[in-house]
């Protein structure tokens, strides 16, 4: 293994780890302030109960997070000098932001663990919100600054430095809302699924579990409504890399030749040499749709493009089939279930869609990380798109094969502990049952 690929393997690691636990940071929040809503608003104690368990949970994925976050701002100098040296004037704003707002949370997470019997109902729900809408930001100010790598604003490059900078015109770069749009609704996608396939699975086992019933239809309120918005942000994302990235989107596509009515292939394997993708099904005139909303639209090829500035096109394209592929599968399901809420049917009694709510669980996570694939090695040869190339920022320091595969050992270490202290969390979900709560003894003293 070279140095340069050792360096790329760790970040690949470093980020594909790191990304599971931000983008819960910015879901479970969320989700333990409907909670607690419902608990102010309807007296049930079982959402108190669901509020304080999502909470802990959040506490211990949000440790985990910011280790393994403090050890990427670590990689990037260390690993990637040159990098840092040329972008740090501009990524250096949205960076900052990013800790001002990881700190908020951090600050009002505490409060929101710590104070339930010491603040009032209104200020600890209000806690509970400034928690999700810094984690929100904080992820919103991090995908700006990767947006900067795939559109470079907002300075001017003299030799090989740059000058005139503008961090704000950076931040605004065109890939800074539809990068943060679809990454934001991923995150609730991705939470408010894996929260409800759990419950789905538990309620297959234990349909009258009261508990396991409100979980599922807190989680299927976050995560069900992003899941469907997730295709129109996955739309304007699209159609803005094919304006700045035309390379990374015909890697996504396996389409080498420039042309017209340029079909949609879905399914495939590329063969680069050929220039072909075999085995594919061919929508006619839909990458021009898509891509420009137009189905007799210009598509740039790879061809237009010098072959060592090609993107690995089979790994881009798989990495994008799979993200859409699963990405569907969760809105579809999301369509059923808010047509089972329309016609008042309590999705927690459907036992097809538990099994279906089930099943995706993990999809959201997996889109995520084949979503970042894309981004990233979508880019390449350029860790900063055109401007720099990822082997000129790699650090000259020799044996990156050591700090990877300790890093490596040492993401499965934490790995099995968070599943672990997760696992005591899921399997001490409390077993009261609806009856039990309507005709408790508490209640029946009180008639």
């Amino acid at each position: 293994m070279s140095d340069l690929l050792a360096a790329r393997s760790q970040m690949a690691v470093s980020l594909g780890f790191h990304i599971l636990f931000a983008v819960v940071g910015i879901g479970m929040p969320v989700l333990m302030v409907l909670a607690e809503q419902r608990w102010q608003r309807t007296g049930d104690a079982i959402y108190l109960d669901l509020a304080k368990r999502w909470a802990k949970g959040t506490a211990i994925l949000f440790a985990v997070g910011a280790v393994s976050g403090t050890v990427l701002s670590f990689e990037l100098g260390l690993l990637w000098p040159e990098f840092m040296r040329l972008a740090g004037p501009v990524i250096g704003m949205p960076f900052s932001l990013e800790g001002f707002a990881f700190f908020t949370e951090a600050i009002f997470l505490g409060v929101y663990l710590y104070g339930w019997d010491r603040i009032s109902r209104r200020a600890h729900l209000l806690a509970g919100i400034l928690v999700a809408v810094s984690g929100a930001a904080s992820g919103i100010f991090v995908v700006i600054a990767n947006a900067w790598m795939n559109a470079p604003r907002g300075f001017d490059l003299v030799h090989g430095r740059l000058i005139n900078v503008d961090p704000i015109a950076g931040m605004l770069n065109p890939m800074a809302f539809p990068q943060a749009l679809h990454m934001t609704l991923a995150a609730y996608a991705a939470t408010g699924f894996a929260v409800a396939g759990i419950h789905a699975f538990l309620l297959l086992f234990d349909g009258g579990n009261a508990f396991h019933r409100r979980a599922l239809t807190v989680a299927l309120l976050v995560g069900a409504p992003c899941a469907v918005l997730q295709p129109l942000s996955g739309d304007l994302s699209a159609r803005a890399v094919a304006r700045v990235q035309p390379a990374k989107l015909a890697a996504m596509e396996a389409h080498f030749e420039t042309a017209r009515r340029v079909p949609l292939l879905i399914g495939g394997w590329p063969d680069v040499d050929a220039r072909t993708t075999r085995y594919a099904v061919r929508i006619p005139g839909g990458l021009s749709l898509l891509a420009h909303h137009d189905l007799n639209a210009r598509v740039t090829g790879l061809e237009e493009f010098p072959r060592a500035d090609w993107p690995n096109v089979p790994i881009v394209h798989a990495a994008f089939q799979i993200m859409v592929a699963l990405g569907s599968y969760l809105a579809l399901v999301s369509l059923w279930a808010g047509w089972l809420a329309i016609r008042r049917r309590d999705p927690s009694e459907n036992r097809w869609l538990l099994r279906a709510v089930a099943l995706g669980a993990p999809f959201g996570f997996l889109a995520i990380e084949a979503g970042w694939t894309v981004t990233e090695v979508g880019r390449q040869p350029w860790i900063v798109y055109g401007t720099l190339r990822t082997a000129d920022a790699v650090t000259p320091m020799p044996g990156l094969i050591v700090p990877f595969l300790g890093f490596s050992l040492l993401y499965c270490f934490l790995g099995v502990i968070v599943v672990w202290l997760l696992y005591r969390q899921i399997i001490r979900s409390p077993r009261a049952t609806e009856w039990s709560r309507v005709y408790s003894p508490d209640r029946i003293r009180r008639a």
